[in-house]
């Protein structure tokens, strides 16, 4: 797509499979240029528009240390409380304790499917907003779990690549949502609605 006018533009998702996806991002080393700036408005126009949680830049084909995320209220996740929107670039996450909780994770670049995923329920990210000011902040539950999965993006991960149980990844209109949850049930509960 070419950019009109400065204005954001909506840029393709690589999806699983893509090698750029598995490689390691560079850090940003400088802060509020036009380059960086229209690299933020395009990743938040991009992840509105297909109502995600989060967005790496390596999911645009971008091998920077940049993620944002942020919701008021998520289609995908309708259960999530809301989570502030941020910009963050260079992250460093530290786990305050080696708790850890499942849940469900589904990703731009892995569509319509979806998986069971471990990850540590309350941690600290620090990092730099879009001017390089640093910040930091503790957080837990599924704000925690959007940052861990948009950070992993920046390593070369793939949330599939963190599930333990197999079982527990599928297509997100075959798998049951939770234990005794069956496809059948929930059609028949979506078509009663």
């Amino acid at each position: 797509m070419l950019r009109r006018y400065n204005a954001a533009m909506i840029r393709e998702v690589l999806r699983m499979g893509d090698p750029r996806l598995l490689a390691s991002a560079r850090p940003v080393r400088d802060f509020a240029t036009p380059e960086l700036l229209a690299l933020l408005a395009d990743m938040r126009e991009t992840m509105t528009h297909l109502d995600g949680a989060g967005l790496a830049a390596p999911q645009i084909g971008v091998a920077l240390r940049v993620v944002i995320f942020g919701f008021e209220a998520s289609p995908r996740y309708p259960e999530a409380a809301p989570v502030p929107y941020t910009v963050l670039i260079n992250p460093e996450l530290e786990a305050l304790s080696e708790e850890e909780e499942e849940g469900w994770e589904a990703c731009l670049s892995v569509p319509g499917l979806r998986g069971m995923v471990p990850r540590w329920k309350r941690l600290r990210y620090r990092g730099c907003d879009a001017q390089g000011r640093t910040f930091e902040r503790a957080v837990e539950g599924f704000h925690a779990r959007v940052v861990q999965h948009e950070c992993d993006h920046l390593d070369g991960i793939l949330y599939p690549m963190r599930i333990r149980d197999m079982r527990l990844f599928g297509f997100q209109d075959i798998l049951p949502l939770a234990p005794g949850d069956s496809a059948a049930d929930r059609t028949d509960r979506d078509d009663n609605e």
